[in-house]
């Protein structure tokens, strides 16, 4: 057994596409992502973006958090686990899911993919396993942590579909949600069309072992379009423009929280669509069921159209400019909708009944100098941006 009385000493892991993305990082800039070095920005975050939207780009998935879950009871401890009725997921699909603690409070969002009748891949941003183990008592599974027996990319971008095509990998079949399984190299490279930029892209899954091969031969496929590997920085403009939230950024798990007043439940994060109470029970069932009944949520998740363009990055919000109602999550400026815009908490019935209007305080620097800008903001719909390139099949070719 691993001794890890001195785990501090150890230095971040590396990817099984590390080298390939090392050799791309011109600026050599890095963060720690689920105890591997991860990228942030390569050589410059506008041009990634904009790789994401108008060509082909490839982000390392590696450190994603990824469970095996096996066994004949396997879809009852998912329905006892989470959110959504796992038993009408079907073979060789995926669905995005959530799951909460005994009280109703979120402890995280994740992908859920069905690999076979009792064979299924749990992917998410913080590690579960003593939750998961501790909810699969009396049930018939096996649990195991497989983050690094999977080597994951990223590949999104209107020209994806076109450079899987070149590459050898016919997805013109594929719909969004869905899984096929390619043979590579003397192995079994498995794709999804999923993504985390609400734009048209697949998730790659292979061994470890021929992550490189397959990166090179995507690249080599994809130089036509001007193809490009990407950090996180350009991911997470795109996520947000997608509307779709991030653990620790929009709200904080359950088991992490110091604060009671932090946690939130799927209806204070506008994910009560996906909660199935036919399924039967499962972990903080009563207490949503109360939550439904009562109308009792002290929260509402929004997203905003804010005035100007200056990103709101953690700005306050204000009904009537006095009046403090709640905070910005995450924001950015958008280039594809040429618009501010946010995700925030507020507090109800604020959502619906801001008097004075909605205002953001925002603090911009300026040549090493804040200044406070008071800015008029309106709640909108999610996603701020969702092109119907994103769900079309066969895909169109770019």
């Amino acid at each position: 057994m691993k001794d890890l009385r001195h785990h501090f000493e150890t230095p971040l892991r590396t990817t099984a596409f590390h080298n390939r993305i090392a050799a791309a990082n011109v600026l050599n800039e890095w963060a720690p992502w689920a105890g591997y070095t991860t990228a942030t920005v390569l050589e410059d975050a506008e041009t990634e973006y904009t790789a994401i939207r108008n060509t082909a780009s490839l982000y390392d998935l590696c450190p994603m958090i990824k469970y095996r879950i096996t066994g004949p009871g396997a879809v009852d401890y998912l329905n006892r686990l989470t959110l959504r009725d796992v038993a009408r997921l079907p073979v060789d699909a995926v669905h995005y899911t959530a799951w909460c603690d005994d009280h109703g409070k979120l402890l995280d969002d994740g992908t859920l993919f069905r690999l076979g009748e009792a064979e299924f891949l749990l992917c998410c941003q913080e590690r579960h396993l003593p939750w998961l183990a501790d909810s699969a008592i009396g049930f018939d599974v096996t649990i195991r942590d497989v983050t690094d027996e999977i080597a994951g990319l990223s590949l999104q971008g209107p020209c994806t579909a076109a450079v899987l095509t070149e590459a050898g990998f016919d997805v013109s079949a594929l719909k969004p949600f869905r899984i096929a399984r390619y043979p590579f190299k003397g192995g079994t490279l498995t794709i999804s069309r999923t993504g985390f930029t609400g734009d048209l892209g697949y998730e790659l899954w292979i061994e470890p072992g021929r992550a490189l091969p397959l990166w090179d031969r995507l690249m080599e496929a994809g130089s036509y379009c001007g193809i490009r590997p990407v950090g996180s920085t350009a991911l997470n403009l795109a996520r947000i423009e997608a509307g779709f939230i991030t653990t620790n950024a929009d709200f904080v798990p359950a088991d992490q929280a110091v604060r009671e007043d932090r946690v939130r439940s799927p209806y204070e994060m506008a994910l009560d669509w996906m909660i199935d109470f036919g399924k039967g029970h499962f972990n903080g069932r009563r207490a949503l069921l109360k939550e439904r009944d009562t109308q009792s949520g002290e929260w509402a998740f929004v997203a905003l159209d804010i005035e100007g363009n200056v990103a709101a990055d953690h700005a306050i919000l204000y009904d009537g400019r006095d009046r403090e109602i709640g905070q910005v999550t995450s924001a950015a400026w958008s280039p594809v909708t040429k618009s501010s815009i946010a995700l925030a908490h507020m507090r109800r019935p604020y959502d619906t009944k801001a008097k004075g209007g909605i205002w953001a305080e925002i603090y911009a620097l300026r040549e090493l100098h804040y200044v406070k800008l008071m800015m008029k903001a309106e709640i909108v719909a999610r996603p701020f941006f969702a092109p119907p390139r994103r769900r079309a099949t066969p895909p169109g070719r770019f």
